[in-house]
């Protein structure tokens, strides 16, 4: 992965993103993109979508989303500290203790999420899972008064971001899902214009995913794609806990995930089988037995149907502050789909047979 990447990769990580306020990510897409996309636009519902070969008669759509999950202000008490409500799907128990960032007009404030001290908790309150709401933020405020001099009801807050590398070419963070998704397609069009394409391409790096897939869904009636993959993370099997019975034995640093399944065209998924053998790009295989909880739900029943495909990049401790993948499997991620883009035609049938 060349330096101009992988930085890109550390700006996706380090902005915030909660759903509905994905502004700062789409940004740093749009800086990133200028030098490559034919096209740049932004819908009024925040997808970013970029264009390469807007004129062709085949149009494939990549989709990757922006948006994070999160929280928002909702109450200040008289003595300052903030209340909040999630966005998207949290474990209560990630938020305890943890440094935040909250997005003001003005910029982020510093804050720290706390409950009562373990040493006061009674014993019924030591058994029992910690709620929402019974945490607050503090940012250090004396009253609600001077709280409100620097934050604001609806104001978004995330876990304090950041681009932690470990041994192996692992990085960890807590915006990995899907900023990996969001990076693995807008390098997969840098990728694939240097290759040469005859399709149209298209990459909408999408909001709102994590509170219903909103994005995908007006991004893809927009774009009308006639071919169409969603790239976002996948839960990694190789850690302790982890049943690969019902999961699938998915490692990190073993190539990116081809997921089968009804959310999938097969011939798709062949297709990316078959490059990525070809091509001697590492790949894993899952199977998935419903419709995913991710864009390509969307997708797959946009309009009159598009033919969908799923690439998962592994992730371990997904939904935490410590999201942990390996910038291998986003690598080998983005030449595939490279790949797949530039193998399309015009006379292709992706009707199922």
């Amino acid at each position: 992965m060349e330096q101009t990447s992988k930085d890109f990769f550390a700006d996706l990580v380090c902005s915030s993103g909660v759903s509905g306020f994905e502004q700062p990510v789409q940004k740093v897409v749009r800086q990133y993109a200028e030098s490559f996309a034919d096209e740049i636009k932004t819908d009024l519902h925040g997808n970013v979508v970029l264009t390469v070969n807007p004129d062709a008669e085949v149009r494939v759509m990549l989709a990757g989303h922006a948006d994070q999950i999160g929280l928002l202000i909702s109450h200040i008490d008289d003595n300052g500290f903030i209340y909040i409500q999630t966005v998207g799907g949290w474990d209560p128990q990630q938020l305890i203790g943890q440094r935040v960032s909250i997005w003001t007009h003005t910029g982020p404030v510093n804050g720290v999420i706390s409950r009562k001290a373990i040493h006061l908790l009674d014993e019924n309150e030591r058994k029992q899972v910690v709620k929402v709401k019974e945490m607050w933020i503090d940012i250090g405020a004396s009253n609600r008064e001077q709280a409100l001099t620097v934050v604001s009801i609806g104001d978004p807050v995330t876990l304090q971001l950041g681009y932690q590398e470990l041994q192996n070419n692992l990085v960890n963070g807590p915006a990995m899902d899907d900023r990996c998704g969001v990076w693995v397609v807008v390098e997969a069009m840098k990728r694939a214009k240097e290759m040469g394409l005859n399709c149209g391409m298209y990459v909408a790096s999408t909001v709102q995913e994590e509170v219903g897939l909103r994005g995908a869904k007006t991004a893809a009636f927009g774009i009308d794609p006639h071919i169409g993959i969603a790239v976002d993370v996948t839960h990694a099997t190789d850690c302790p806990g982890m049943d690969q019975r019902q999961q699938g034995d998915i490692k990190l640093s073993s190539g990116p995930v081809i997921v089968r399944g009804p959310n999938v065209n097969s011939t798709v998924a062949d297709r990316l089988v078959s490059l990525a053998e070809s091509n001697k790009i590492p790949y894993q295989l899952a199977a998935l037995g419903k419709a995913a909880p991710n864009d390509s739900n969307a997708l797959q029943v946009t309009r009159g149907g598009v033919a969908t495909g799923i690439l998962a990049v592994p992730n371990r401790y997904m939904h935490s502050s410590v999201e942990t993948i390996s910038l291998e499997d986003i690598n080998y991620a983005a030449n595939l789909l490279a790949k797949f883009v530039c193998s399309v035609e015009s006379a292709d049938d992706f009707i199922p047979q």
